[in-house]
């Protein structure tokens, strides 16, 4: 027991190094993988870990049936998400909006484009079945929030958070063969309190770029500005916005596990980032709802050991 609990970071890192391989293998049972379906498949495999490490991590400990086609999914969320900050003109961001919804669209007809996250979307979709609906939901919803403004209320931003995170939670689970309402209540908590808490931790990086997302009416209720963020500013008002919003994201965390007892077994592993949702919630608490602390800004170095042992647990 002791010696595999001390190598379970190392497992972590062994998956990843065998994963394009044996993935690759399982997504085309009838035939060896072709090069570029490889290729694809790394493509997708590097771009969640640079980009959504967290996501990667958590994918690392789904089934060896649904992991491939997790990380299809988390690399056509990550796609989306990064329109709006690498684009330079609203038209632009909506051309590609419109790749994806068209894409989505011939994925279904069985013409993909010739992209590596399509092509791996693809699979996954035809292997699991997955749910149009929700691809649709995530693309109208990251289309939606390409205007550079602040969420009007903390109801606008969950219900932006159940669109994208819960609906991606959604096809997560299907990719694990689960059809449960229980586990579809827990999905839709703990994609919002994942939507609030992305929220919270991204105020260092748009308050750089002079930009604030956070809910305007929490914010006037507290009498605080766009300006107070931008300036950095770790008065106390500021850190009661952040206290409100962190305070209804472990609402959300604390009713996805009121359903604990009736959610499925098998659909524990789609709700494993919960892990880290709970240790960025704590790490804020320490420094008193200051989001411009820097101990927030550096990256969990245990995280893996963490997700290991609450996966040990089949708990969330």
């Amino acid at each position: 027991m002791g010696v595999s609990v001390r190598l379970a970071p190392l497992c972590l890192h062994r998956r990843v190094l065998a994963l394009p391989r044996g993935t690759a293998s399982r997504a085309s049972a009838s035939s060896a993988p072709t090069p570029s379906a490889a290729q694809d498949e790394a493509y997708c495999l590097q771009l969640v870990r640079t980009r959504d490490h967290e996501g990667f991590l958590c994918s690392l400990l789904l089934p060896p049936e649904s992991r491939s086609s997790a990380l299809a999914l988390k690399a056509f969320n990550v796609e989306l998400a990064q329109v709006k900050d690498m684009v330079s003109q609203k038209n632009i961001g909506l051309m590609r909006m419109q790749f994806w919804r068209t894409a989505v669209e011939d994925i279904y007809q069985d013409n993909p484009p010739h992209q590596p996250v399509a092509m791996q979307l693809w699979k996954a979709i035809k292997r699991h079945n997955l749910t149009k609906r929700w691809f649709m939901r995530i693309i109208d919803e990251r289309e939606k929030n390409l205007d550079d403004r602040a969420y009007r209320s903390i109801s606008e931003l969950e219900k932006y958070a159940e669109n994208t995170q819960s609906s991606l939670l959604y096809l997560t689970l299907e990719t694990l063969g689960v059809k449960d309402v229980h586990a579809d209540h827990a999905a839709s908590h703990i994609g919002k309190a994942h939507g609030i808490i992305t929220c919270l931790r991204a105020v260092p990086y748009h308050s750089s770029r002079r930009k604030v997302f956070l809910p305007m009416d929490i914010c006037m209720m507290h009498g605080v500005s766009q300006e107070d963020f931008i300036r950095g500013s770790q008065d106390k008002p500021v850190r009661d916005v952040a206290f409100d919003l962190a305070s209804q994201a472990h609402v959300h965390l604390e009713h996805a596990r009121s359903f604990q007892k009736n959610v499925p077994a098998k659909a524990v592993p789609a709700f494993i980032h919960t892990v880290a949702l709970d240790r960025y919630l704590s790490k804020l608490r320490k420094v008193d709802f200051n989001v411009f602390h820097l101990s927030l800004q550096r990256k969990n170095a245990l995280l893996p050991w963490h997700l290991y042992i609450k996966s040990w647990k089949k708990s969330y």
